[in-house]
């Protein structure tokens, strides 16, 4: 496959892993970007620049293809010191994509472009992607209702998301939610964008090294078992719908602050919760798109099927036009 993307990002097919904090480690990263899409760390897992350091030298050991790191500046919790240390160590590692996420990147875009390396900013509405457009980043994420993770606050869906992203900027765009296979990579790429951020299928993958409870418990649930959290925060957050998602809204209810949600909604907690087994007591964060997800997988046999599927798809509805 061949477009600004893949040009962009020099990768051979225009799939991008979706950074999940504590989850999507190297072994993911590499395998992903190994199989021809674009693997990505998230740089707030690690809690020292130099964790990171060692987790990018892990990756560029073991393949040349390219890869990103992401650096969420979620304002609430992220200490802006050590977001511009990991910024340092990247530029140092010349890793070379980018990607960034929860607020304004205005005073990381020079340093990027000075660098040589590719910026790709996600959002989850058209305002903010023309924003980040005239900031000058190289792309954006646009994310839909559906997508696991972070959704924004305006619940549109993909659909409309990737539609109007792409008939309004004039920089690529990726899209993400609700994408799990060939059918709906082709579904979403025919809506005009440039490119799919994947995480929940990748999520599924055997290149996650988590507890075998925590792979059971996510392939049970279904397109109606996830709920919002955080809206209390402007700061939604798509999950499982289980005993966690339900304590967390119950405190939102009751007015809880950022003070006191910070210990219950830890990262950290959730990831001690996932290896030990405890899944009840964890955020499980997941896409809507868990319901058509229903195998763990080795990223290679889930790449396989992306593009087979996208081609098995394009052939039947080039069958209609006669």
């Amino acid at each position: 496959m061949k477009n600004r993307i893949t040009e962009l990002l020099n990768i051979e097919y225009p799939i991008i892993q979706g950074a999940m904090q504590y989850l999507s480690r190297s072994e993911l990263a590499i395998a992903v970007s190994k199989a021809g899409g674009l693997g990505t760390i998230p740089a707030m897992t690690f809690r020292t620049p130099e964790e990171l350091r060692e987790e990018i030298q892990t990756i560029k050991k073991h393949t040349d293809k390219p890869f990103a790191v992401n650096i969420s500046m979620l304002p609430e919790v992220v200490i802006n010191e050590l977001t511009m240390k990991f910024v340092e160590v990247i530029i140092e590692e010349k890793v070379p994509v980018v990607e960034t996420s929860g607020r304004s990147p205005q005073e990381l875009v020079p340093l990027f472009k000075e660098n040589n390396i590719k910026h790709i900013h996600k959002v989850s509405s058209i305002r903010h992607a023309k924003k980040a457009q005239e900031l000058g980043v190289d792309a954006v994420t646009i994310v839909g209702f559906e997508c696991g993770g972070h959704p924004g606050m305006d619940d549109v869906s993909s659909s409309i998301l990737f539609a109007k992203a792409s008939e309004e900027l004039t920089i690529p765009v990726i899209g993400g939610g609700g994408i799990c296979d060939g059918k709906s990579f082709y579904g979403a790429m025919s809506l005009g964008i440039d490119g799919v951020v994947i995480g929940t299928r990748f999520l599924m993958s055997e290149e996650v090294k988590t507890s075998e409870v925590y792979h059971k418990t996510v392939l049970e649930l279904n397109e109606n078992d996830t709920t919002l959290i955080l809206r209390s925060l402007n700061n939604a957050m798509r999950v499982a719908d289980n005993k966690q998602a339900e304590k967390i809204l119950k405190m939102e209810e009751e007015n809880a602050g950022l003070s006191e949600l910070l210990p219950v909604i830890s990262g950290i907690k959730t990831y001690q919760a996932i290896l030990s087994g405890d899944t009840d007591n964890a955020q499980l964060v997941v896409g809507q798109n868990i319901g058509r997800i229903h195998s763990v997988e080795s990223v290679e046999d889930i790449m396989s099927e992306l593009v087979s599927g996208f081609n098995e798809q394009h052939s039947k509805m080039t069958s209609l036009v006669k």
